[in-house]
């Protein structure tokens, strides 16, 4: 316990925000990256179905907003 120090309440919010401020920044990052690859991430994950479904069918979905996600 001896080393750590004390601080004061500013000093753990100016932490805090820090912190803060770099998580928002990394998950926006994150989101930037995968929206961009969305097509092709939708390809990986898709490929599996589409290589066992008979020629000419496609797929259903089940609420409004999944069409949306991979078309």
């Amino acid at each position: 316990m001896d080393d750590f120090q004390k601080q004061g309440l500013t000093e753990h919010l100016r932490e805090l925000r820090s912190c803060l401020i770099y998580s928002v920044l990394a998950t926006v990052a994150g989101f930037a990256l995968s929206w961009s690859w969305s097509k092709e991430l939708g390809q990986l994950l898709f490929k599996p179905l589409y290589d066992v479904m008979p020629s000419g069918s496609s797929l259903i979905f089940t609420s409004y907003q999944e069409g949306f996600f991979f078309i």
